[in-house]
């Protein structure tokens, strides 16, 4: 349990709590981001800066439950590196394959680019403990701190693809 200052008293807080306020700020962002998606979808040129207006949001939750940045980076790195490599493993995979090579596409891109995003995770993670700094992960910050790199990976991966569907 986490032990928090009320008037000179330390109050513990449950496990079960701080589980519930991570788990319910991941489905506010996740109805955030499946809105956004539902709203643009057909819209190319918008729905990657979209992505990148969402992925601000989240680092302003973040902000909000005063979690420090350094605790959510190797998070954001892992997930900028996880979909910005992704989109386009699946967008090939469509192009080749249609419905199902995208899915394919998507599949093994995610089982690819997991393992590269968690390489540059780890090393950043090592490389804070080498400095001593403590990243005081918890379930709200590795939540929000992936879901904001992963939207914005996406979004960059979408402009990105966007960008050269224009050439």
């Amino acid at each position: 349990m986490v032990k928090k200052e009320v008037r000179g008293k330390k109050k513990k807080i449950p496990m079960e709590f701080k589980f519930l306020k991570a788990f319910s700020n991941f489905v506010i962002l996740s109805i955030i981001v499946i809105g956004i998606s539902a709203y643009f979808i057909n819209n190319e040129k918008i729905i990657g800066f979209a992505f990148i207006i969402v992925g601000f949001i989240s680092l302003g939750i973040i902000k909000l439950a005063k979690i420090k940045f350094r605790a959510v980076y190797p998070d954001i790195i892992f997930g900028v590196i996880d979909n910005g490599i992704l989109i386009f493993a699946a967008v090939l995979g469509g192009r080749l394959g249609g419905i199902p090579g995208a899915v394919i596409g998507g599949a093994a891109g995610n089982t690819i680019t997991d393992g590269i995003g968690g390489l540059f995770e780890g090393h950043i993670a090592e490389h804070q403990r080498d400095f001593k700094i403590d990243n005081m992960r918890t379930a709200l910050s590795t939540s929000l701190g992936k879901m904001a790199g992963c939207l914005f990976g996406a979004g960059v991966g979408l402009i990105l693809v966007w960008l050269i569907n224009l050439i």
